[in-house]
């Protein structure tokens, strides 16, 4: 039986969310409910106390963000600062208002600094100062370890950071100025398919390695930390394997069918050269996400193809 009655997930229709409600349904027998942004705007503090009011979780998932990839963010970086930090701040606050028992959130995996040694242990975290590319929404997202810290030290507040690795699978905002490298990726090759394209360009050299974990194993083990995690102490959540980009570009299209050429615009930035997260803290505590790359690519390339007919996905 789970510690609380109800949870509340903000955010609970994007791309975790997605996965991580119907695992809390899965294994909990608390009442979870789904917060978005046509429900409160969590921008505005006085909705944000409001949601609390209405919803009285004794626990909260916050997952609620602005997001994109790296065009985005380097078109838009006072957005992606100003908006993390005003709904992350605002939320910390008023579930600690609230006596919320337990908030657990996010942090962004590119908020290591940009030249921290691979794998990244959770430590290297204020080693240095994240890839310029991001740095905005990275570091706004990073300051929740801070607010964490610092509310447990004077409030006894009880929340938890984890660091996600490069998360692939379903639910994915697939739009190309917002979207990150796998679902670009993806939508590239099945539109140059059936386009007949003769080549699909694919940003950078393709030369950095990254660390890709399938939204599902992430999400099956956020009832454990909810459960039973009472620490400020971050914790990375990824499978700890290598894979390069170039590799990814080639796997994703041999999975679509594509059969044209891949060809590499190294006038674009391949920001961070290796970013492969340690994995020994997660697995001290007897979890681990194991689903190999290529099944949660599968998985994922299904669904978005089935999500374009259905008219589900996000473009």
């Amino acid at each position: 039986m789970s510690a609380y009655r109800r949870i509340l997930v903000t955010g609970a229709k994007g791309f975790l969310g997605s996965h991580i409600v119907p695992a809390l349904q899965q294994s909990s027998d608390s009442d979870i409910i789904e917060v978005t942004r046509a429900d409160y705007d969590l921008l505005d503090t006085q909705q944000v106390g409001r949601m609390l009011k209405e919803a009285t979780p004794d626990a909260v998932i916050h997952l609620a963000a602005k997001v994109g990839g790296i065009i985005a963010n380097a078109k838009y970086p006072a957005n992606f600062f100003y908006e993390n930090t005003a709904i992350n701040t605002a939320v910390f606050h008023a579930c600690y208002q609230a006596g919320v028992k337990k908030l657990l959130t996010f942090i962004g995996g590119c908020s290591y600094p940009a030249r921290a040694a691979s794998p990244i242990v959770e430590k290297a975290m204020w080693d240095g100062y994240p890839q310029p590319e991001s740095a905005a929404y990275s570091v706004a997202k990073k300051i929740m370890l801070v607010q964490s810290e610092a509310y447990r030290q004077q409030h006894g507040f009880n929340s938890v950071g984890l660091i996600p690795g490069n998360v692939d699978g379903e639910h994915y905002i697939f739009n190309l100025e917002q979207a990150h490298v796998i679902p670009s990726l993806i939508r590239k090759f099945i539109e140059a398919k059936e386009n007949s394209a003769p080549f699909v360009t694919c940003f950078g050299s393709g030369k950095p390695t990254r660390d890709f974990v399938y939204g599902r194993d992430v999400a099956e083990v956020i009832p454990w930390f909810l459960e039973n995690y009472d620490s400020s102490e971050p914790v990375n959540i990824s499978s700890g394997i290598k894979t390069s980009i170039r590799e990814l570009a080639e796997s994703i299209k041999s999975i679509t069918g594509y059969e044209g050429d891949i060809v590499w615009d190294t006038s674009k930035p391949d920001g961070q050269m290796d970013k492969i997260f340690s994995v020994e803290k997660l697995r001290s505590l007897g979890l681990s996400c194991n689903t190999a790359l290529e099944e949660g690519l599968r998985k994922t390339v299904k669904w978005f193809a089935d999500a374009r007919v259905q008219g589900n996905v996000r473009l």
